[in-house]
């Protein structure tokens, strides 16, 4: 069984990722850095080459290339869950845990990140912040619909919010091994 991490840009999912990956003593993978090896260009470069809907074709490849991965920690990008198919193979495979924050914590996250601003294109004719809260309030139907399990980052560490998905997964997810 995989755990897939979903969630805006900025919610923690890589830096959660790594130290629940750690925790669980499982192998962990970011799909955005995954999906920038395969292609051998940034996220952005491939927006700007073949737009969004060619980005999300290259990211429905790598979901189900992810998929046949095992015991691992997967950080999604923020818009996987935009896909049906993304969802029902992540659904089939592992258990997803959506990470998530207000709009203002998403945003001083992202504006402080510099991978964030110079490797991921903007999807809106929005300034940044209105971007964030367009985008979130779009998404948070689809993120809530395929989570299992939610932690809000707002207000939690990095260290808290990995403990309380691995005892998530330490105490519930019996069912999903077995299934």
């Amino acid at each position: 069984m995989n755990i897939f991490l979903i969630g805006f840009r900025g919610a923690g999912k890589t830096s959660v990722g790594k130290i629940l990956a750690q925790r669980l003593n499982r192998k962990y993978i970011d799909a955005d850095e995954y999906l920038e090896q395969k292609e051998g260009k940034t996220i952005k470069d491939i927006f700007e080459e073949g737009g969004e809907g060619k980005f999300r074709e290259i990211e429905s490849d790598v979901i189900a290339e992810l998929c046949l991965q095992n015991n691992t920690v997967i950080a999604t990008g923020g818009g996987v869950v935009l896909k049906e198919e993304n969802v029902k193979r992540m659904k089939k495979c592992g258990v997803a845990i959506l990470l998530e924050a207000d709009v203002d914590t998403l945003y001083k996250r992202i504006k402080g990140d510099i991978t964030s601003t110079t490797k991921r294109p903007g999807l809106t004719n929005y300034g940044e912040y209105q971007e964030v809260r367009y985008l979130l309030e779009k998404r948070k139907p689809l993120y809530d619909k395929t989570a299992d399990f939610v932690v809000n980052t707002a207000k939690t560490s990095i260290g808290e919010a990995a403990g309380k998905i691995a005892s998530f997964i330490e105490n519930c997810v019996i069912d999903f091994d077995m299934g």
